[in-house]
Protein backbone atom coordinates (compact mmCIF):
# COMPACT_ATOMS: atom_id res chain seq x y z
CA UNK A 1 0.00 0.00 0.00
CA UNK A 2 1.10 3.75 -0.39
CA UNK A 3 0.84 6.28 2.02
CA UNK A 4 -2.44 7.17 0.93
CA UNK A 5 -3.68 3.51 2.13
CA UNK A 6 -3.99 2.65 -2.00
CA UNK A 7 -3.12 -0.80 -3.23
CA UNK A 8 -0.61 -0.96 -6.22
CA UNK A 9 1.56 -3.78 -7.69
CA UNK A 10 4.87 -3.69 -9.07
CA UNK A 11 5.12 -5.00 -12.38
CA UNK A 12 8.12 -5.30 -14.77
CA UNK A 13 7.14 -5.83 -18.66
CA UNK A 14 10.23 -6.95 -21.11
CA UNK A 15 8.21 -4.38 -24.06
CA UNK A 16 10.28 -1.55 -24.76
CA UNK A 17 7.62 2.04 -23.95
CA UNK A 18 7.59 2.53 -27.88
CA UNK A 19 4.26 3.32 -29.82
CA UNK A 20 2.55 1.87 -26.67
CA UNK A 21 3.82 -1.48 -26.62
CA UNK A 22 5.08 -1.77 -23.21
CA UNK A 23 1.45 -0.64 -22.26
CA UNK A 24 0.16 -3.78 -24.63
CA UNK A 25 2.27 -6.02 -22.68
CA UNK A 26 0.95 -5.13 -19.20
CA UNK A 27 -2.71 -4.79 -20.03
CA UNK A 28 -1.94 -8.58 -21.68
CA UNK A 29 -0.22 -9.55 -18.13
CA UNK A 30 -3.05 -8.16 -15.86
CA UNK A 31 -5.98 -10.15 -18.05
CA UNK A 32 -3.96 -13.12 -18.10
CA UNK A 33 -3.11 -13.32 -14.65
CA UNK A 34 -6.81 -11.68 -13.98
CA UNK A 35 -8.18 -14.27 -16.52
CA UNK A 36 -10.12 -11.58 -17.53
CA UNK A 37 -10.35 -10.36 -21.46
CA UNK A 38 -8.17 -7.64 -22.27
CA UNK A 39 -11.32 -5.70 -23.09
CA UNK A 40 -12.30 -5.06 -19.52
CA UNK A 41 -9.19 -3.53 -18.89
CA UNK A 42 -8.44 0.27 -19.66
CA UNK A 43 -5.43 2.54 -19.31
CA UNK A 44 -6.81 5.55 -16.92
CA UNK A 45 -3.44 7.40 -16.52
CA UNK A 46 0.17 7.02 -17.07
CA UNK A 47 0.08 6.29 -21.04
CA UNK A 48 3.80 7.84 -21.05
CA UNK A 49 4.68 7.60 -17.62
CA UNK A 50 5.60 4.81 -15.22
CA UNK A 51 3.04 4.79 -12.96
CA UNK A 52 0.00 3.59 -14.46
CA UNK A 53 -4.35 3.37 -13.22
CA UNK A 54 -5.98 0.29 -14.99
CA UNK A 55 -9.44 0.42 -14.60
CA UNK A 56 -10.61 -3.13 -15.02
CA UNK A 57 -14.65 -3.55 -15.28
CA UNK A 58 -16.54 -5.71 -13.07
CA UNK A 59 -13.86 -6.66 -10.95
CA UNK A 60 -13.87 -5.74 -7.14
CA UNK A 61 -11.04 -4.92 -4.99
CA UNK A 62 -11.84 -8.11 -3.46
CA UNK A 63 -11.52 -10.53 -6.05
CA UNK A 64 -8.01 -8.27 -7.04
CA UNK A 65 -6.62 -9.25 -3.79
CA UNK A 66 -7.44 -12.69 -3.94
CA UNK A 67 -5.49 -12.67 -7.21
CA UNK A 68 -2.35 -10.41 -6.01
CA UNK A 69 -2.37 -11.18 -2.59
CA UNK A 70 0.25 -8.78 -0.10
Amino acid sequence: MDDKGRRFLKVRVRAAPIEGKANEALIAFLAKSLKVPKSRLTLVTGDTARLKQIDIDGLDEAALAISFPD
